[in-house]
């Protein structure tokens, strides 16, 4: 395929790709920027949509600019660039955390998942119950196939790791529900309009039997009616855990571009997702989740798949709100 002519309307449909993305409580942190004299489009934190007290180090938004870094992958390799990739390029610029170069697809060379270009728009997190079907393991195999082609691993918790996951997420939730600082930061992100946030709508019911600790967005005092009656969930939970062998900035980056692989597949079979990251936010407790007998390295994410309704999805920002004023000016070959 034969790139484009980059012009307006397709550098809005590559960065409309990379905010569809997943970001803890829908802060959606970043901005980018194009540099039209290299084609290198620019990704960086925004750190004013970041979150102090749940994310203090920046590494769920790190993990969420991976994830936008990897929709840019295939999004520019769908119309025929081929992404170059660098990560925290410049130890000057910390906010810059990757640039994308559409360089010249070589001929005859693999397209970077482009057929994922369709799916990313209709994957979003689904707190709502899912039913009782397994995972085919073909499908698991594929998931893990995906996080280790972008630098992490992936694999499904058994009965007794995934009993000892949960419990090590309600003890953050719980934790979470007694900080009111916490309270009141995720609170904040309840947004019934707008696009950033999250509408009570997908925020889901809690489980009725107690079993899956879901992020409570209300806290305990929440205001009455502000919860959807409780629903009975799936008794046996599928829980597969991502982990990096390393634990730096750039690998919170793979691991977001990882992460998005897997999800991006995943709903390209079908299966939906939701993240359980309450754990990961204390750090006694992320440490602990790595003391499992599997996980090789260090745990960057907890994710809950299987089958159910589609669910509403969250909002998202234009090109126009993170793009630069002076990202491009008229079109470049």
């Amino acid at each position: 395929m034969q790139p484009a002519a980059l012009d307006a309307a397709i550098l809005e449909k590559l960065i409309s790709a990379a905010v569809a993305a997943p970001s803890m409580h829908n802060t959606q942190p970043w901005r980018y920027r194009l540099n039209p004299d290299t084609l290198t489009l620019e990704v960086r934190a925004a750190p004013e949509r970041g979150l102090r007290q749940a994310d203090p180090m920046g590494r769920a938004l790190s993990v969420s600019a991976g994830a936008a870094v990897f929709n840019l992958r295939v999004a520019v390799a769908h119309f025929g660039w081929d992404p170059v990739v660098r990560l925290l390029p410049y130890r000057s610029q910390p906010d810059l955390l990757a640039t994308v170069r559409l360089a010249a697809a070589p001929r005859g060379g693999a397209m970077h998942h482009e057929d994922l270009y369709d799916v990313i728009w209709r994957r979003h997190s689904n707190r709502f119950p899912f039913s009782g079907r397994r995972l085919p393991p073909r499908v698991m195999c594929e998931l893990a196939d995906a996080a280790r082609a972008d630098g992490a691993t992936l694999y499904p918790a058994g009965p007794e790791e995934t009993s000892r996951l949960l419990r090590l997420t309600a003890e953050a939730e719980e934790r979470n529900a007694h900080d009111p600082r916490r309270v009141e930061e995720t609170r904040g992100w309840i947004r019934e309009t707008g696009p950033y946030g999250i509408p009570s709508a997908a925020l889901g019911p809690r489980d009725a039997g107690g079993q899956l600790p879901l992020r409570d967005y209300h806290g305990p005092d929440g205001r009455p009616g502000g919860h959807p009656p409780a629903a009975v969930f799936e008794s046996r939970p599928t829980i597969a855990v991502l982990t990096t062998s390393h634990d730096r900035r750039a690998d919170w980056l793979r691991a977001g571009q990882a992460l998005e692989h897997v999800l991006l597949l995943a709903t390209s079979h079908a299966v939906r997702a939701s993240l359980l990251h309450q754990a990961l936010e204390w750090s006694d407790l992320r440490w602990a989740l790595s003391d499992g007998p599997r996980a090789p390295g260090h745990v960057q994410m907890l994710i809950r798949l299987g089958y159910g309704p589609t669910g509403p999805a969250t909002p998202r920002g234009g090109a126009h709100e993170v793009l630069a004023d002076d990202a491009v000016s008229g079109p470049a070959t």
